[in-house]
Order: structure tokens, then C-alpha cells, then sequence
């Protein structure tokens, strides 16, 4: 008898224990999705460099190797390109710093070509000589489009700086006062691509 009772009431106190509000477990909602910034469009570089691989072919520029920056891409993700132009490869990426602007605060890059404005220009450049300056070694460059053709009064050059980081972030990195600077490991080892070439490697920077 006291054996049967038993049983009932573990039984009951199972039933019991299913209807309970909170045995069900409902879904948890997580944080808001955040969209990640895209990142760089190989299809429209590769459109890029045939583009240049052909402005290149009729001047006196280097027709093997060439440089992109696209400012389409969010600062913390690789958006220099060093690029091999006869076999439409990519070399190496990088991620450059981009002109601060009237706001240094804004992430969106602001462009222009009037002296003072600490802005990026885009365009085409030639990339011209190598020589040691403010932030050590660096390297003319010389607007070819309408664009960009105040960059060597501006001082705009290629050159290194600590302050670019070495690999992907996930927040805006330094500005420039219009230079495109890259991390100093990565421009070293651009420097003999630039150095070894004949003719002007090429630049082109847009988004």
C-alpha cells in the first residue's frame, strides 16, 4: 500500500514538474546584427588594372607591376593593392590611412585637391622619387588627372607611419594630411618593386 502510493505521487510531482512556466526554454535574442563594412571588390579592381595595365602602355610607366587603393573600403580592412598587371594577380594587401579633412573623426574619406585641405585626392599617379624626409623614407608622387594634379605642391607622398596597424582592425585607424601611409613593415617591402623598376610604377587611387 505504501508502495503504491508512492509511486502516484512521483507520478504526479513528474507531471507537475513539466507544466512549470519556466521548463520551456524560449529562444534568446542576442544582441542587434551589426553589418560588417564590405570588403575589397576584387571584380572592380581587376576592371581597374586593365583599365591602367592600358594607360600604361602609352606612356613611359611600368607595365608589370601597379598600386590601387580603393577608399571604397572601411579604414581597418586591407585597401592597398600591390598588383601584378601581366598576370591580373593580386601581389600583397595593406591597410593606408586616408586625408583627415575638415574632420579627422569622420570615417568616410573626404576628397579634394586644393592645398590645405589635408584631404586625399583620387586619380592616377606616377610614383616618383625615393628620399628621406619627416616620416623617413618616401616617395614623390605626381598627379596625372585633373583630380589630383596639386599633389607634389601639396607634399602628398607615399610613405610609412607606426601608426597604420599591421593587420585588419575593427575600428578606424590614423589619418594623414592626404598622403596615403602605409603600416612601415608592409612599405618595406613594396620599396623594391619601386626601387628595381625602370619606368614609374603607377598609383591609382578611387572608390
Amino acid at each position: 500500500m505504501h508502495i503504491r502510493t508512492a509511486i502516484l505521487i512521483s507520478i504526479v510531482c513528474l507531471a507537475c514538474n513539466d507544466k512549470k512556466p519556466g521548463a520551456r526554454k524560449e529562444p534568446r535574442s542576442g544582441p542587434p546584427a551589426v553589418t560588417a563594412p564590405p570588403p575589397l571588390n576584387e571584380t572592380r579592381l581587376r576592371k581597374k588594372a586593365v583599365e591602367l595595365k592600358r594607360f600604361a602602355a602609352t606612356g613611359r610607366y611600368n607595365t608589370r607591376y601597379a598600386c590601387f587603393i580603393d577608399f571604397s573600403v572601411f579604414s581597418g580592412r586591407r585597401r592597398f593593392v600591390l598588383y601584378d598587371l601581366q598576370r591580373d594577380s593580386i601581389i600583397s594587401r595593406s591597410l593606408v590611412a586616408h586625408g583627415q579633412g575638415p574632420d579627422f573623426r569622420t570615417e568616410a574619406v573626404a576628397f579634394s585637391n586644393e592645398p590645405g585641405s589635408r584631404c586625399s585626392s583620387p586619380g592616377k599617379y606616377a610614383i616618383g622619387a625615393k628620399y628621406s624626409g619627416r616620416f623617413g623614407t618616401a616617395y614623390k608622387l605626381h598627379g596625372l588627372d585633373a583630380s589630383n594634379n596639386q599633389a607634389y605642391k601639396r607634399f602628398v607622398v607615399l610613405h610609412g607611419h607606426d601608426c597604420v596597424p599591421s593587420v585588419e582592425v575593427s575600428h578606424g585607424i590614423c589619418r594623414s594630411d592626404g598622403c596615403p601611409t602605409l603600416n612601415p613593415a608592409y612599405f618595406s617591402t613594396i620599396q623594391p618593386y619601386l626601387d628595381r623598376s625602370a619606368r614609374p610604377m603607377l598609383l591609382w587611387i578611387y572608390r
